[in-house]
């Protein structure tokens, strides 16, 4: 059983790429506190946090055969956390987004009833919103929102860069916050009217 406390980084990656179960418990030991500092900082929630740094760690080991490190280990691995951190605070803010929009307030008189087809009508259409987005930005949005890929892992399957992923999705997020808005206000005159 070697001991890997003197080994560079560098040295360690290697021994995770040769499947050297006690070089990647070095890394761990050596970056995980760190790391986790580095998210909760940007998300303020304990298990959240905890959850990242466990997901970086589990695709660095998952991937330990393929994965190419062109920076030193501990910039990739502060990377690959902001990336998650900064991926679930986006899916935190279009969620809250898509929450705030599709709240109502209780108005006298209604019903469950009309709940029911109010909320089935709201659904139907955001499908079709949804379907309705040019084919590469609706693959990419149903990958990231439904399949709740990062945006590393979708330009990786899709064989394009980071930057068209953000792109695609910045554009689908913002057709569907402005339709979303325009139905939830003609539903509530029909249900109201």
């Amino acid at each position: 059983m070697s001991n890997h406390r003197h080994d560079t980084d560098a040295l360690l990656f290697e021994l995770i790429s040769s499947d050297s179960e006690k070089a990647f418990e070095e890394i761990y030991n050596r970056y995980w506190a760190s790391l986790y500092s580095n998210a909760f900082k940007r998300i303020k929630d304990p298990e959240a946090a905890r959850e990242i740094v466990q997901d970086v760690f589990t695709e660095l080991w998952i991937h330990r055969h393929d994965r190419k490190v062109h920076t030193s280990p501990g910039a990739y691995l502060h990377t690959a956390v902001r990336y998650r951190t900064l991926n679930q605070i986006q899916k935190e803010w279009v969620r809250s987004q898509y929450y705030a929009e599709v709240r109502l307030t209780p108005v006298a008189g209604q019903n469950s009833t009309e709940d029911a087809i109010f909320l089935k009508e709201l659904s139907e259409r955001l499908e079709k919103l949804i379907s309705a987005l040019p084919p590469q930005c609706r693959r990419i949005f149903e990958l990231s929102r439904m399949e709740y890929k990062n945006n590393r892992e979708i330009a990786a399957e899709l064989n394009i860069s980071e930057k068209t992923v953000e792109n695609h999705l910045t554009k689908a997020l913002r057709l569907l916050r402005q339709n979303l808005r325009n139905l939830v206000s003609v539903l509530l005159l029909l249900l109201l009217g």
